[in-house]
């Protein structure tokens, strides 16, 4: 009986498992140009998966009552998350001034790109005094959902030695990381990374490339 309960469970939590690697192909946002997909159906989807894992592993495995209720918890708890991140993407597109300034919803976690151009003079990390109002408009959001993290990010392009990017860009993500601060967030959700010239996200062989290279990301990611 023991040896048959197990492989029950084995059974059930590959199959939770297949429909988790299922449902994020299905909403792969790629897919979807121009969006980010459903992230509060994508989250209810994954929570339930997950939850039912734990409920086949946790549970006697006598019943399937484990797994269901381990997918509804999980499943609600998802679908809450989800629905969080997508709120809060939308607020922001509508709330910045700025149309240069992004915002990738990945289904994990937020990203605000904010471009140098729109932040710094070249060379500098003194902020543009324009783009505080948007910075400020950032952490009244941060301050409104509270439960995340926050990861600012600095990045440059290749120009000049690595030392002196990854010295700007550290400073860079501390100016805003300041402001955002001094907007009432919390010190302990926020620290910040110089990345220098080590992630860039286009070429850094032509002037438009090494300007999309030249940005800061706030990574914003829910902690429950």
């Amino acid at each position: 009986m023991m040896r048959n309960t197990m492989q029950n469970k084995k059974t059930i939590v590959l199959g939770v498992v297949g429909l988790l690697g299922l449902s994020a192909c299905s909403t792969d946002p790629s897919q979807f140009p121009g969006t980010d997909g459903n992230r509060t159906q994508e989250g209810a989807i994954a929570g339930a998966a997950i939850g039912g894992v734990l409920g086949a592993i946790t549970g006697d495995g006598s019943r399937g009552d484990d797994i269901v209720r381990g997918a509804v918890i999980g499943g609600v708890a998802g679908a809450v998350a989800g629905n969080i991140m997508d709120r809060q993407a939308a607020e922001l597109r509508n709330d910045f001034g700025n149309g240069e300034i992004e915002v990738i919803n990945t289904g994990d976690e937020l990203i605000v790109r904010m471009p140098e151009a729109v932040l710094f003079a070249t060379d500098s990390a003194a902020l543009n005094p324009n783009l505080r109002s948007d910075l400020f408009v950032l952490a009244e959001s941060l301050n409104k959902y509270p439960q995340s993290v926050v990861t600012v990010t600095g990045h440059t392009d290749n120009t000049g030695s690595a030392a002196y990017n990854q010295d700007l860009s550290q400073r860079r993500a501390a100016s805003v990381a300041s402001v955002l601060r001094s907007g009432g967030v919390d010190s302990f959700r926020v620290r910040t990374v110089g990345a220098g010239e080590n992630s860039p996200i286009a070429t850094n062989q032509t002037a438009a490339g090494r300007a999309q290279n030249r940005r800061v990301d706030i990574t914003i990611t829910p902690t429950g």
